[in-house]
């Protein structure tokens, strides 16, 4: 699932590629990712991007005051192509692609653009056309920002206090903080030296503040090491990157322990025991104890 630091890697990626160009077309294969009917995407036909920004892990293409808003949700991806000007038409349900955005063509003849695909069955890649990214449900309810100068170890300390939800849980919430999924969030934990099943009100200040610096570096370094990569490359190079997430079974960078796995009804997630639970392994949440 692209994450904070993939979707900031996107958002420079186009905001190189697609500013300043035109729209020819927005051609929706897949009808159920378009969450949206008015403005119709016909609309974006003719209009010239002229801006890209993020929200959380949303995309946000601003064409002379509409809104392209994407999110690539677990399994979108999104493919730059060069040239779409041969591209055949699709059928819909024939293919991983739901939605292609054609760019008009530049002073050599090429028609350059991008598609959204999803793989899976479970079809969750939404786009919206909107004239405010706020009217976008999913927007309007985010966090802030973790790499915002305003979020502060005084607004982490704030998020935390009185919440008995595990912190693991808590980081993933989009509502709580915007941008952090799964695979950062085991990143962050890591980092922080603490258990994903600890429970929020329980951090002592120092705690926090050690939660806050791990947030931040672990996303910083993140989006450092994205920074210019080509979107094709994306997903190797965030895998490269992290140290516990999707490891198990490998030894932990720090420590030399076995990275462990608890496994979810749809997803699972990944520690080191010696760093995080007091060697403690944790074999199955629902039979674990929180760990503190």
């Amino acid at each position: 699932m692209p994450e904070l630091p993939e979707v900031a890697s996107l958002t420079g990626f186009l905001r190189e590629r697609a500013v300043g160009r035109t729209i020819l077309a927005v051609d929706v294969v897949a009808f159920q990712a378009l969450k949206t009917f008015d403005p119709p995407v016909s609309a974006l036909g003719g209009l010239t991007v002229t801006g890209v920004a993020r929200h959380g892990k949303f995309l946000d293409l601003d064409c002379d005051g509409l809104h392209l808003i994407i999110h690539l949700a677990r399994a979108g991806w999104l493919r730059w192509k060069d040239d779409l000007s041969g591209a055949k038409p699709v059928r819909p349900g024939k293919t991983p692609l739901a939605v292609r955005v054609r760019l008009a063509p530049d002073d050599e003849g090429l028609a350059p653009g991008f598609e959204l695909t999803e793989a899976g069955t479970q079809k969750r890649l939404a786009v919206y056309v909107t004239k405010n990214p706020d009217e976008v449900p999913g927007i309007a309810s985010l966090g802030p920002d973790p790499l915002a100068d305003t979020f502060t170890v005084e607004v982490l300390k704030g998020i935390v206090g009185g919440n008995r939800t595990q912190i693991k849980g808590l980081l993933r919430d989009q509502k709580v903080i915007a941008g952090i999924g799964n695979a950062y969030s085991d990143e962050v934990l890591h980092a922080a030296k603490m258990s994903p099943f600890k429970i929020a009100a329980s951090l002592t200040d120092a705690q926090v503040a050690d939660l806050h610096e791990a947030i931040v570096a672990t996303l910083r370094e993140a989006v450092e090491r994205a920074h210019g990569v080509a979107a094709k490359d994306l997903k190797a190079e965030k895998k490269s990157g992290l140290r516990v997430h999707n490891r198990a079974g490998q030894p932990c960078d720090v420590c030399g322990d076995t990275i462990r796995e608890v496994s979810f009804a749809d997803s699972s997630l990944q520690y080191c025991p010696t760093c995080q639970t007091g060697g403690k392994p944790l074999a199955d949440r629902r039979l674990s104890r929180l760990l503190k």
